[in-house]
């Protein structure tokens, strides 16, 4: 209230400093002619009382217009309907301005939006027609023997799955469509996931420790396999040798742990942004940096939690909290 009479009195400035000038003029003229003191008092008191009057009308007013402003401000983004009439030809210039910035705005978001579904489009075509030559290549290499094409095998493996993360890039902003909350047992995605990557292990010579957790949660399959893989991936990737465990801890926090690189400290707090590579992903050239985000993303819209905890030359241990409380986040 301090502020909004504050901006009231100094709008108003000039009208002020007008009838204070006039006010000394009276009393001036009054004084010089010699009027009778209660004649000159009254005439005073008379002013003074239509003149508080006048200005406690007047704020009120203007108190009324400046809410309405308020609320016009939280809903300019849906319209503009609610902006108050102007009360002259300067308001009136101003809402024009403001209108035809509306407008404006309003094109260029259409237009960027009509922009972002032809490429999204374009991009989701293309992924899927890729996959073609690429399982075409992956029939003619089960037929090859020999340590080349096994290499072979694997760095085709990798160009299937950076297509699938794509297209899953491409879906996100529509996830919520394509959501299936149900309940499902955790150890037929963690198994999926590793017969996808065997081939993997099997050429770096990984050990993989694995039981089966024989955990039910509450999830979308499909999504959550996504978010397994993506940091099976990770984990294998990172790992020149040594272990890779999978587990659960509580009934529903899965572990993913490996004995790989791990990550720098300064680097944890952002390994969920999109883009971020930090100092191994920068020095090995194997990030993307959109890997984790994505799976952040995913988890988030599932209402499920992830952690990361890291030491250089120590491994990585991922937690996936997947308690629910039956919701999906929109």
């Amino acid at each position: 209230m301090k502020k909004l009479l504050g901006s009231y009195f100094k709008l108003h400035i000039k009208s002020i400093i007008m009838f204070l000038i006039n006010f000394f003029i009276c009393v001036v003229v009054f004084y010089l002619n010699r009027e009778k003191t209660d004649v000159v008092l009254y005439a005073f008191e008379l002013c003074g009382i239509i003149g508080l009057l006048y200005t406690c009308v007047d704020f009120y007013l203007f108190y009324r217009k400046h809410m309405a402003l308020v609320i016009a401000l939280k809903e300019i983004d849906i319209s503009i309907d609610r902006l108050p009439v102007p009360a002259d030809l300067l308001e009136e210039d101003y809402q024009n301005l403001i209108t035809n910035l509306f407008e404006l705005r309003n094109s260029l978001e259409l237009q960027k939006a009509i922009d972002d579904k032809d490429m999204i489009d374009y991009y989701t075509m293309w992924a899927h027609q890729i996959k073609t030559p690429i399982a075409a290549m992956s029939i003619l290499l089960q037929s090859k023997e020999g340590e080349g094409y096994k290499d072979l095998r694997v760095e085709l493996f990798k160009i299937e799955q950076y297509v699938e993360m794509v297209l899953s890039y491409l879906r996100l902003d529509t996830m919520n469509s394509d959501l299936k909350l149900e309940k499902i047992l955790l150890d037929e995605v963690l198994k999926s996931a590793i017969r996808k990557y065997s081939t993997v292990f099997i050429a770096k010579k990984l050990k993989l420790v694995f039981n089966d957790t024989n955990a039910i949660v509450l999830t979308d399959k499909k999504w959550l396999s996504f978010v397994v893989e993506q940091i099976l991936s990770n984990a294998i990737k990172y790992t020149a040798n040594g272990t890779i465990s999978i587990y659960v801890q509580n009934k529903d926090i899965l572990v993913i742990e490996d004995t790989g690189i791990g990550i720098q400290e300064e680097d944890l707090p952002r390994v969920f942004e999109r883009g971020f590579t930090g100092y191994n992903g920068r020095n090995y050239k194997k990030s993307t940096g959109l890997g984790l985000y994505l799976c952040k993303k995913v988890l988030d819209k599932l209402s499920h939690k992830i952690k990361i905890e890291s030491k250089p030359a120590f491994g990585t241990k991922v937690k996936i909290d997947l308690s629910s409380d039956e919701t999906i986040k929109e």
